[in-house]
């Protein structure tokens, strides 16, 4: 139908998509496939605000799950007649700055950026290939995580490395949740009423992979993480920042490869390797003192962010917090921001910890520097960018 965006982010185990109307403002559809390629599949599937209709079963590959998603729009619906196919890429390199019809030279373009992301580019591609022969005559659209952060000045991208891995290699600063920041930069325009192009601000999108921005007058001018989503905060099993020669010395002394090394920082780094879980919940629920420690790891590397970045700004208007534990952690956001009164930054605990899943300042009224929390919406802004890239598929 008219207006209509089938948004699909592929995961590596997983198929998230949502049918967006972009004409009404509506979600005719949502749901997830997940744990493919595991014994017990599941599909999830929500039509409106109804109940779900749920499809336990094996789904060998992403094929079977794209697959189990037509099926569920046949049997479930609704109507499934997009105008566009909306797809979350994860890194795009230096070439894709903006969102891009998908052809086949850009399938090539992005299989080759596949080293800067091994674990995401990949299974990306695998979606589109699948969608463009489920729907052949409907326009493919992928939207980039890292098109965000196109404008970071060159001191900001920029490594102190040897030139030729700069300009051979392209080893530089990309930045990733771009699609996220763009999205709560803009709602928290609204929510403080001020033109996003005044403002300054700080977003901190704190999931299992974690990351703060820089954004001034809606342009993005530092972010923490680097030429992958490795760099930066702590996250729930990725390392962030360490000593670089970390790696050196675990070849040294144990023998370890490169690609073992970046493999556990990614995968047994974080939360994970300071408390045996890399999920935030059952981190605060432990309280036992390897559990305490984490936590302040964790919220003093983001508490220094936001000081760096304050520094870098000059003025912030506002600490944006979004994602999974920065949308529902009370006490993360309270100690992230913790002895920054002086600077204007404070969390009013009452306003901090009520519950609501709305848009909302957990700032005291009148506070220099605006606290807010945004939900993010990644879907609704790949929708968004595929609209006004293909217009109304007529």
């Amino acid at each position: 139908m008219a207006g209509r965006i089938l948004v699909l982010n592929t995961g590596s185990s997983s198929i998230k998509y949502e049918l967006v109307d972009m004409r009404t403002g509506e979600r005719p559809a949502r749901g997830l496939v997940e744990r493919i390629g595991e014994e017990r599949g599941r599909l999830s599937h929500r039509v409106g605000d109804g109940p779900p209709y749920e499809r336990q079963a094996r789904f060998a590959g992403h094929d079977e799950g794209l697959a189990a998603v037509m099926e569920a729009f046949g049997t479930a619906g609704p109507e499934l007649d997009p105008v566009a196919v909306g797809h979350r890429v994860v890194h795009g390199g230096a070439r894709f700055t903006e969102p891009v019809l998908v052809d086949d030279d850009v399938i090539a373009a992005i299989e080759e950026l596949a080293p800067l992301a091994p674990l995401h580019n990949p299974v990306n591609l695998a979606g589109i290939r699948l969608a463009r022969k489920a729907f052949p005559e409907v326009p493919q659209v992928a939207v980039f995580d890292t098109a965000f952060h196109r404008t970071l000045p060159p001191e900001a991208y920029t490594y102190a490395v040897p030139r030729d891995w700069r300009e051979r290699l392209g080893v530089r600063r990309f930045g990733f949740h771009g699609t996220s920041c763009a999205y709560v930069s803009r709602r928290a325009a609204a929510v403080l009423g001020r033109d996003l192009a005044e403002l300054n601000l700080i977003v901190l999108h704190l999931g299992n992979g974690a990351s703060a921005t820089a954004i001034s007058g809606g342009r993005s001018v530092d972010t923490s993480m680097g030429l992958t989503p490795l760099e930066g905060l702590v996250m729930g099993t990725r390392s962030g920042d360490v000593d670089p020669a970390i790696g050196g010395y675990l070849a040294r002394v144990e023998g370890l490869d490169a690609q073992r090394v970046e493999h556990l920082l990614s995968y047994q780094g974080g939360l994970l390797a300071l408390t045996g879980t890399g999920d935030m919940r059952e981190v605060r629920a432990s309280g036992d003192a390897g559990a305490r420690l984490a936590l302040d790891v964790y919220t003093r590397r983001i508490r220094k962010y936001v000081g760096a970045y304050y520094a870098l700004l000059g003025r912030v208007d506002a600490i944006v917090f979004t994602g999974g534990v920065g949308e529902h952690d009370a006490a993360t956001r309270a100690e992230s921001l913790a002895g920054l009164e002086r600077l204007g930054i404070a969390v009013d605990p009452a306003l901090n910890e009520a519950a609501s899943s709305l848009e909302r300042a957990v700032s005291p009224p009148g506070s220099e520097v605006a606290a807010l929390v945004i939900p993010t919406d990644e879907e609704w802004e790949i929708a968004r960018q595929a609209y006004a890239l293909t217009g109304d598929g007529s």
